[in-house]
């Protein structure tokens, strides 16, 4: 049996050649404004990507960098606090999901905190059922309107061949293994 998924948000896990972490939905951040205990709040990054915050309101963070997402919030609370000191952190990552289908073991979607390549994701789903087409395996990426199809062959790969197929996987990536 194999499940389609629609990914609503396939944000890059990092950057477009590995820079800095894109926040995205259920992210939980720390923003604090120094010596001013009621601009410190813990937030969660909701589903449509926005935070909300005192003086301010609703802000967009999802797809920027914390350094972007700092520098907005900034400038959107200089008028209200003169000389400001901002700090803001990306205390838990819960937004950097893959999913795995098909005849793995234990099939599902997971959240990451660290890259991980296909090799990795399929030892993270339980490794393949008796059922398995190892060498039929593709990870489908989703790139603005485009979706990107990455053929693995799980054979080749093991024995050393075709190691590029090793691809790390980005957020909102799907493995199916039919």
């Amino acid at each position: 049996m194999i499940l389609v998924l629609l990914v609503l948000s396939p944000r890059l896990w990092a950057g477009e050649e590995g820079g800095d972490y894109l926040i995205g939905p259920g992210d939980i951040l720390d923003i604090s404004v120094w010596k001013d205990e009621t601009l410190t709040r813990t937030v969660v990054v909701l589903p449509d990507s926005k935070i909300s915050f005192p003086l301010i309101g609703e802000v967009v963070a999802g797809g920027k960098t914390v350094a972007q997402l700092k520098k907005e919030i900034e400038g959107k609370l200089a008028p209200f606090v003169p000389d400001i000191t901002l700090s803001l952190e990306v205390k838990q990552v819960n937004s950097v999901l893959i999913y795995v289908i098909g005849r793995v073991n234990a099939p599902g979607r997971f959240a990451l905190n660290v890259n991980v390549n296909v090799l990795q994701a399929l030892s993270i789903a339980g490794g393949f059922n008796p059922f398995a087409k190892r060498d039929k395996i593709k990870v489908f990426r989703q790139e603005g309107d485009k979706t990107n199809i990455f053929n693995f062959q799980y054979d080749s790969v093991v024995e050393g061949k075709n190691l590029e197929q090793n691809i790390m996987l980005k957020r909102g990536d799907v493995v199916v293994v039919p």
